[in-house]
């Protein structure tokens, strides 16, 4: 299953990747993403331990997961894959953003980011089409809060 999100949010390309390469701040704006804790590097790669939630009426499904950051271009392009330690075979969960510039518009002086988003899950647990309608509607919750939150600290830099 595969999962895209083409938006346009307000910011520049460094701004906007501040919010997304780190996982420790996706709480902030995907409430698919639960919890998250840092843990020691793998293989000098950042690696966090996630959990990610979703709710389905009465039923909530959650997911455990090791993410290491494979790919990190500041300003450009961020991946995270699954990498878990524990010796058994795994499901591939595999987030990756990558950010553009986008021209000024005639109507507007302030600076615009097109973010792509792509999450790849290659197991079972969520797939369906209930649970993936689910899914892509945390994703869309999710692009909807990172650009209120853009908009907000651009307002609350603004006032000082």
């Amino acid at each position: 299953m595969q999962i895209e999100r083409d938006t346009e949010v307000p910011g520049a390309p460094e701004r906007v990747f501040a919010l997304v390469d780190d996982l420790s701040a996706y709480p902030r704006w995907m409430d698919l993403v639960h919890e998250v804790h840092e843990v020691p590097a793998i293989e000098d790669q950042r690696t966090w331990d996630v959990e990610l939630r979703a709710q389905v009426g009465p039923f909530a499904r959650s997911k455990r997961l090791r993410m290491v950051r494979t790919v990190h271009e500041p300003g450009r392009r961020v991946v995270f894959e699954r990498a878990e330690i524990d010796g058994r075979r795994h499901s591939s969960w595999i987030l990756s953003a990558t950010l553009n510039p986008v021209s000024n518009s005639e109507s507007s002086d302030a600076e615009h980011t097109r973010l792509v988003m792509t999450l790849t899950y290659g197991g079972n647990l969520w797939t369906g089409a209930v649970l993936q309608r689910v899914l892509d509607d945390h994703v869309e919750r999710g692009a909807n809060a990172l650009c209120a939150l853009l908009v907000e600290t651009d307002v609350a830099d603004d006032a000082t």
